[in-house]
């Protein structure tokens, strides 16, 4: 399996394309929010209605293509799989089938938080103001980090 790092070593300069692209991505996204006009990431707006199969299909897609699950999966569920135990594949899908539950538990508390703030923020557009240009500072002051923190050397 060939990783970004074993790419970015062989060709240094996309390292640092990359990393001036995030820069640039984030003083955008400061810039976004900090203009005259700009959105707060907590205002009210609203948003074209996406069909459930198009939600399906965009969580699907995002779900197969992040390694981070499959990592996950190959990696950190065996070992709490015990062979003397019994049925080998069915303690991983016990395992996993935990794992999916508290993840689905814990999105579906961020998204009621999220709902939550976006209420209560709503009421208060001093909350809002103010939100709205911590988090453009922020954005901008990571974009800054970024573009100007020298690579670190190869080895």
């Amino acid at each position: 399996m060939v990783t970004l790092a074993a790419v970015f070593l062989l060709v240094p300069w996309l390292y640092t394309a990359v990393k001036v692209a995030g820069a640039a991505y984030l003083l955008y996204l400061a810039w976004r929010t900090l203009k005259p006009g700009g959105l707060s990431l907590f205002e009210n707006r609203d948003l074209p209605r996406d069909s459930r199969s198009k939600l399906f299909r965009m969580g699907l897609i995002t779900n197969l293509l992040n390694p981070k699950a499959a990592i996950m999966y190959l990696a950190l569920i065996p070992q709490f799989v015990t062979p003397s135990a019994g049925n080998v594949m069915l303690q991983g899908f016990i395992l996993g089938g935990v794992q999916i539950t508290v993840s689905m538990l814990v999105n579906a508390a961020i998204v009621f938080a999220a709902g939550g703030i976006a209420v209560f923020l709503q009421s208060r557009p001093t909350w809002v103001s103010w939100q709205r240009w911590i988090t453009g500072t922020l954005l901008g002051a990571v974009g800054v980090k970024l573009a100007i923190d020298a690579p670190a050397p190869a080895t």
